[in-house]
């Protein structure tokens, strides 16, 4: 019988192929809810990758098939936060009209409905942005100062309009933004108020603050 033949010198032979990890029964968004609900927890550094795999039901090795890294874990659910506000918002205002307390008020809907639908990703984005790598942070903050520019834009509007009163227009803007992101540190669904209750009074507070005219 012929014997195996031998690898030539400084060649390795090739071993077995590895199992294949099973990593679809899962996928991409369950790894990521499984990030979001360890980091909100945990933190984004008391977090390690095993640590979100554990919750997820899959492998490290799994995990690693979708994301190259526990950074990028966190860099897609941040952007990926940011971008679906940004596209809520546009459409928003799309349908708002041109009335600037109108405009106002969707805006303020949507800003508070967005961070009551998806309070952990808000307190993770707001506590973790300091987590995020270079060049990613600074495109990150870019999109979230495009949000702001759209608060910026309809107040400014409203008080060269005459509509709005305000003699600080960019103030009461970033005021408005950070009183509606912050219904994340509070709202609870067993809480005496809800979601729609919050969206009226925060709309209602909004006009207040910029001064609006018979609002």
């Amino acid at each position: 019988m012929a014997r195996p033949a031998l690898p030539e010198p400084g060649v390795r032979r090739a071993g077995p192929t590895p199992a294949r990890v099973p990593h679809g029964a899962v996928g991409e968004a369950g790894i990521l809810d499984a990030a979001l609900a360890v980091m909100a927890e945990h933190g984004f550094h008391g977090t390690s990758v095993r640590d979100i795999a554990v919750r997820a039901g899959v492998s490290p090795a799994a995990l690693y098939h979708h994301f190259a890294s526990k950074q990028q874990v966190l860099a897609t659910i941040m952007e990926r936060g940011i971008k679906a506000l940004l596209e809520r918002t546009h459409a928003a205002l799309a349908d708002a009209g041109d009335e600037p307390a109108d405009r106002l008020r969707a805006l303020v809907e949507v800003h508070v409905l967005f961070h009551l639908q998806d309070q952990r990703g808000t307190l993770l984005g707001t506590s973790e942005l300091r987590a995020l790598e270079e060049p990613v942070r600074s495109r990150h903050l870019a999109k979230r100062h495009q949000q702001q520019r759209l608060f910026d834009g309809v107040i400014t509007q409203g008080v060269d309009l005459g509509v709005f009163t305000t003699p600080i227009p960019l103030e009461a803007s970033r005021a408005i933004v950070v009183m509606c992101t912050g219904v994340a540190n509070w709202f609870s669904p067993k809480g005496r108020m809800s979601r729609a209750e919050v969206v009226r009074r925060y709309q209602r507070l909004a006009l207040d603050m910029v001064g609006a005219h018979d609002a």
